[in-house]
């Protein structure tokens, strides 16, 4: 409302506009001139504003909606045989279709999706158009944020988007988006209702629901004397649930209407057809160029041409164990007649199909690609490391893993969607150490999950598994509660089974009371330690897996340190150690040098590679408080040293290079 006080010429514009529509529209009803037999061919073009989170829905849940919208606009949805009989003979097929543009504005190929990085997608109001608007005289802009002002849709009707043009389009909630991902088949029909509004329609007891535009709400009894201008829709009080029976101003309503709210959606009549067919032939806010020949032409959308945009595939899952089957799938777009792919390190037996099933029999990384064409253009994509495979029996009975390597973290766990902002990061604050494994939560998208997981490891011969970590987090007041989940697989991680669940208001956070913005822990008093054992005697298996999942609610960073995996008997507790011994340098080339406190021994040092494979022991340890090793007998690399003593046994990693 404060927009149209600052600018009463919206208001006039507005009202100007509608009165053209509304004479327009009443002499096309009176000419009776439907276009001649094919349907109106509307390109569509779906902006995902995200930062990151459950918004940045898949182009598959984007399909799936366009699917929707077809088959509801033109009455193909095979649950019309439930319509109300009163309404059967109104319910019309509208003869309207939308194809997903394959020419952007400058000519470019396109998927007829774009992605924008935004934190104006947690809003959802008319803001995220200035982002990225594409002509509204030649597409039908439709953005997908996380919120959609409060809604579940909402669109301009044209005399609006006629007088301000930068504000034309649907903005949509990503979980009211088709029937997949992150929606479901009970919201599949919102997008029809919300384009209903952009041609034209209003709610079927009267008016819209535009944020900052007059909008009639829903239920109120002196809505019996407002109409939405179709004549064969009932006036209603309109419904917010499914009553098929409902009268509520003197006949049946048609509840099953897509502008209605009450969630049963199945049809549009056939006066709200004859209605959008009129704004579809208005030159108001140019929807009569949507459709035209030259329109289509320029946004690929024609029947002539199908454009070979660009090679495109996904995978069922990218991370699997030897002997796993992986399911890939050809999106190149558009119009892909042939394909040829390739599988580095798997086994396919058919490299032309667009829907191969891979075999990996051994463990590493690998890339894919796919060279697709039309008989006339070739397009291809490489990916370079998509697939990786564990081993199905794990090497090193166990993991003990600081976080002052990054490298060694990368060599022995899984960090899901690395490389997006937000996710888990090394950071110069630890527990006793100068380094740690982060997740800033307090900046990253609120109801998103941050994972890792380990490689297998050979758990088969324990008889109880432990899991010992250090973790610090504190909270802020008033914000939701984060948790972080523990959890162990014994089938490569098709399914997990948790152990431990961490609470912020309660068992998560380390230091006590709130704390005032992103949290970083100033000293060894605020972390705590955990040592998980409830792990069942069932998962211990040769490829255990084990897994740290953070749920955001939008509190605080979390820093983890010294994971710690294995037989609880031989876990080393770290803190204790370093109070006796330090070790140095770390890289290491000729010598190793150990510095004890007094009155502390080392009985023996073993040393492994990463594969768990004995390689040396030093087995005469001098009994002085200094001592060295001499390490040139070993290959440059990454090794695991395991010392005993007083303390117990610690296992740490180390560096030569010579």
């Amino acid at each position: 409302q404060q927009l149209f006080l600052e600018h009463p010429e919206y208001n006039v514009g507005i009202q100007r506009a509608h009165e053209r529509l509304q004479t327009f529209t009443a002499h096309y009803l009176e000419q009776e001139t439907p276009k001649s037999g094919d349907p109106y061919i509307i390109p569509i073009v779906f902006h995902v504003i995200h930062n990151y989170g459950a918004e940045n829905i898949s182009d598959a849940q984007i399909l799936d909606a366009v699917k929707q919208l077809n088959l509801q606009f033109r009455k193909l949805n095979p649950d019309t045989s439930e319509i109300v009989p009163l309404f059967k003979s109104r319910a019309a097929d509208c003869e309207i279709e939308f194809r997903l543009a394959q020419l952007d504005p400058d000519g470019n190929c396109t998927s007829g999706i774009t992605r924008t990085v935004s934190p104006l997608t947690k809003i959802g109001d008319h803001q995220v158009k200035s982002l990225i608007h594409w002509p509204p005289n030649k597409y039908l802009n439709v953005y997908i944020c996380n919120q959609a002002a409060g809604l579940a849709g909402h669109a301009l009707l044209p005399s609006a988007a006629d007088t301000i043009p930068q504000w034309d389009g649907i903005v949509m909630q990503h979980s009211y988006i088709g029937t997949i991902g992150t929606s479901d088949y009970f919201r599949r029909t919102v997008l029809s209702h919300e384009v209903g509004h952009f041609l034209n329609l209003q709610h079927i007891w009267g008016g819209n629901n535009v944020p900052n535009y007059y909008y009639l709400p829903v239920g109120q009894a002196s809505n019996c004397g407002v109409d939405d201008e179709v004549e064969d829709t009932p006036n209603t009080i309109g419904w917010q649930t499914c009553n098929l029976n409902g009268q509520s101003c003197g006949e049946l309503d048609n509840v099953q209407n897509y502008m209605d709210y009450a969630y049963c959606a199945l049809m549009f009549t056939e006066g709200q057809k004859a209605r959008m067919h009129a704004a579809l032939n208005s030159p108001v806010a140019n929807r009569n160029n949507l459709w035209s020949t030259a329109n289509l032409i320029a946004t690929g959308t024609d029947d002539q041409t199908a454009y070979l945009c660009g090679a495109k595939f996904t995978a069922d899952k990218q991370v699997v164990c030897v002997g796993d089957t992986v399911h890939f799938s050809d999106v190149s777009y558009h119009g892909a007649t042939s394909r040829l792919w390739n599988f580095e390190g798997g086994n396919a037996t058919q490299l032309s199909d667009s829907l191969p099933a891979v075999v990996y029999t051994n463990p590493g990384t690998y890339d894919v690609s796919l060279k697709a064409s039309n008989g006339t253009d070739t397009v291809e994509i490489q990916l370079t490391d998509y697939i990786t495979v564990l081993p199905a029996q794990g090497a090193i009975a166990g993991i003990d893993q600081g976080f002052e390597y990054p490298q060694h973290f990368y060599d022995n766990w899984i960090l899901v969607d690395r490389g997006t902002p937000y996710n888990w990061d090394f950071t110069a604050t630890g527990f006793n150490s100068n380094q740690s494994f982060k997740l800033n939560n307090f900046d990253s998208p609120i109801s998103t999950t941050f994972e890792f997981y380990s490689h297998p490891f050979d758990a088969s011969d324990l008889n109880s598994l432990a899991i010992k970590f250090d973790w610090a987090y504190g909270r802020i007041e008033g914000s939701e509660v984060d948790y972080l989940e523990i959890a162990v697989s014994k089938d490569c991680g098709e399914s997990w089974y948790i152990v431990k669940n961490y609470v912020g208001a309660s068992s998560l956070k380390t230091v006590p009371g709130f704390v005032e913005g992103p949290f970083i822990p100033s000293d060894a008093s605020q972390w705590k330690q955990a040592v998980i054992t409830n792990t069942p005697s069932s998962y211990l298996v040769e490829n255990t897996l084990v897994r740290f999942k953070f749920d955001n609610k939008g509190n605080n960073t979390i820093f983890i340190d010294n994971i710690q995996i294995g037989d609880p008997a031989e876990l080393t507790t770290p803190e204790l150690w370093k109070q006796h011994v330090s070790v140095y340098p770390n890289p290491a080339s000729d010598q190793l040098h150990f510095k004890l406190m007094e009155n502390h021994q080392v009985q023996k040092i073993e040393v492994f590679d990463l594969t768990g494979k004995l390689i040396h022991t030093f087995s005469s340890i001098a009994q002085t408080t200094d001592f060295a090793l001499d390490v040139n007998t070993l290959n440059s690399g990454f090794y695991l040293f395991k010392m005993e003593g007083q303390s117990g046994e610690m296992i740490f990693p180390q560096v030569i290079e010579h």
